[in-house]
């Protein structure tokens, strides 16, 4: 049998907590769960991917305990027998056995490069072409506490360099007292940071627009995601209307979802998630659709433990589309270190790792720790 040849793919559930709430437009979470999917040669190299949503299956139907099943039950008997550096036809033969799922099949994608990269004693990222740069920049999601702790929690992250952008979430209040906050956060670091608003794709047309001027006019430098994700006429209705980028995440899934993105002008940056992409090889198509379009690429974060977030930084350092910096913040937001050594946050940046595979190694007591029953 071929050293590259896979023997195993199994999967972990694991609960982590979080070191403060995180709220989306319709949901808030304490912890998040991820879905370690582990991938063994017989060359004996071990392989890691996650499966990881933001905040559970409100935003694209899938939850770890959907991927497990999608994973073990379906994709795992295609992958076993088969090589690790097969990838293109091993997805391939996914999308004839699973529709949709791109969360789950991202997770087998990852933990594919990562045991065929160890295999080789090469980082991911010499897989996907090589390194474009040694790290990229990362924007910080606020929180929803009230407006005077949430500029504390900016001017921390400004006064330790850590970060130089910052995100708030939308959606969630009534669209005045919304805008209110927001410009008021906006206000209080004028000239010292950028603000970009999330709406998780909330506001409907009318709502959108009669407010997000007024979110332009005081200064917020992009908003994403309005309106909702099928609507990509009324994301260009928008996006011609204001003097600042949309940036569309929902609306954009796949490559093709990018082509009529493009088609339509309905966004001037797209957010790229290995994760909801299904996979790098997906994700790296989104990003010459838009390439080759003038639109920017921002890596966005799906709340990505380590592993996720790692590969979502092997992608991002590989590709020059991505001009518009990233989120890969989550393991920040995570009140327990689950790797070895920690990915290096500094600078507003963060590093893009250099050791073979993913060029990080899970603390095993810590995964036992918080691995689900």
């Amino acid at each position: 049998m071929h050293e590259l040849t896979i023997e195993s793919l199994t999967t972990l559930i694991l609960d982590v907590p979080l070191t403060r709430p995180h709220k989306f437009a319709t949901t808030s979470m304490v912890a998040q769960p991820l879905l370690l999917v582990r991938v063994r040669t017989a060359g004996g190299v071990t392989g890691y991917g996650e499966g990881v949503v933001p905040g559970g299956p409100w935003w694209g139907g899938e939850s770890v305990e959907t991927m497990r099943a999608i994973v073990e039950r379906y994709l795992a008997p295609v992958a076993l027998g088969r090589r690790v550096d097969e990838i293109p036809g091993l997805m391939r033969h996914f999308e004839r056995v699973v529709s949709g799922a791109h969360f789950a099949k991202a997770a087998v994608d990852v933990a594919l490069h990562d045991a065929w990269a160890r295999s080789l004693g090469v980082p991911v990222h010499t897989l996907l072409g090589g390194a474009y740069r040694d790290g990229i920049e990362v924007t910080w999601a606020l929180g929803s506490a009230p407006v005077p702790e949430i500029i504390a929690e900016a001017e921390h992250k400004l006064a330790s360099n850590l970060n130089h952008s910052f995100k708030l979430k939308m959606g969630a209040l009534d669209p005045a007292d919304d805008v209110a906050r927001v410009l008021a956060v906006t206000e209080a670091l004028r000239g010292r940071a950028g603000v970009r608003v999330d709406i998780n794709a909330r506001w409907d047309r009318l709502t959108a627009l009669r407010w997000l001027p007024q979110l332009a006019a005081g200064g917020v430098e992009l908003i994403e995601q309005p309106t909702p994700r099928e609507q990509i006429e009324v994301l260009a209705e928008l996006n011609h209307l204001l003097p600042v980028p949309i940036m569309a995440d929902e609306s954009v899934q796949s490559p093709h979802d990018a082509l009529e993105v493009v088609r339509q002008r309905a966004a001037d940056v797209i957010a790229v998630k290995t994760t909801k992409c299904g996979g790098l090889a997906r994700s790296r198509d989104v990003v010459a659709i838009a390439r080759a379009a003038g639109l920017s690429c921002h890596a966005a974060t799906s709340i990505e433990g380590p592993i996720g977030t790692a590969a979502s930084i092997h992608f991002a350092c590989t590709q020059p589309g991505i001009d518009f910096g990233s989120e890969l913040f989550g393991p920040l937001l995570f009140a327990e270190e689950l790797l070895i050594e920690p990915l290096r946050y500094a600078d507003g940046r963060v590093a893009l790792p250099t050791g073979p595979g993913l060029g990080v190694e899970l603390n095993p007591d810590a995964v036992a720790a918080f691995t689900r029953d």
